[in-house]
């Protein structure tokens, strides 16, 4: 995908999903949230198929074996987590479009928390109820239907750009108290250049870690200075 595709695709995502927000009759405080999540589970649904040949290929040659694993621990040394069938993006989608996508969106949430102990409180569950409002019960399946424009062969990266990329039009949508969970990817750039973060059992603390940016432009910054593999950042 090149830079203009990216922009393009970003900007009609955002388009799409600020239309409905209309509907919806919310602030961008109480919007960003749910339409966060929905990124989420849609990344989490895109990684696990891209990887889902390679899992079940070594879940079916260990099976029987005195090696044997579970599709989740094969799930998570490939993906990072495990992705339970109730929370496949696309069995969500493809629902009815009634007050129901509620339910199935917060048991897909709650289904990642359970399988995902590092997960476990901290995704959004109780805020879709108010993207099904009485008069438009179809809302959530509208707005879910535009992340399904989300490619799946996206890479990681830029799926990342296109969560920043949204964190960031929510914050110009609250205004000052915008700042108070998101800094401006361009200021943390500089930040990371000015650091220079090195490999080494060295430690980088963001105390007022938010969206995780500084990470993410630190583990970047190491990978465009050919870091060796088992020199980049690891994450704890």
């Amino acid at each position: 995908m090149t830079d203009s595709e990216l922009k393009t695709l970003k900007d009609n995502l955002w388009h799409a999903a600020d239309v409905l927000r209309a509907g919806a009759h919310l602030a961008a405080n109480k919007y960003g949230q749910p339409i966060l999540g929905l990124i989420f589970l849609r990344y989490a649904d895109i990684l696990y198929k891209q990887h889902k040949a390679e899992i079940e290929a070594e879940y079916n040659k260990s099976k029987g074996t005195r090696a044997e694993k579970s599709i989740k621990d094969i799930s998570i040394k490939y993906c990072g987590f495990y992705l339970p069938p109730e929370a496949y993006y696309t069995t969500i989608n493809d629902a009815p479009d009634d007050a129901n996508k509620a339910t199935l969106v917060k048991k897909a949430m709650e289904a990642i928390e359970r399988e995902n102990e590092k997960m476990d409180g901290v995704l959004p569950k109780e805020v879709y109820g108010q993207l099904v409002p009485e008069e438009e019960p179809e809302l959530l399946s509208n707005i879910m239907r535009i992340f399904m424009d989300i490619p799946e062969n996206i890479s990681v990266d830029l799926f990342g750009e296109i969560y920043e990329f949204f964190l960031g039009e929510f914050a110009l949508q609250e205004g000052k108290d915008g700042g108070t969970f998101y800094t401006p990817a361009t200021v943390v750039r500089y930040m990371v250049e000015v650091l220079q973060p090195q490999n080494g059992e060295k430690k980088i603390l963001d105390p007022a870690c938010g969206s995780g940016g500084m990470f993410v432009q630190a583990a970047r910054f190491m990978h465009r200075h050919n870091k060796a593999s088992d020199e980049v950042m690891k994450f704890r």
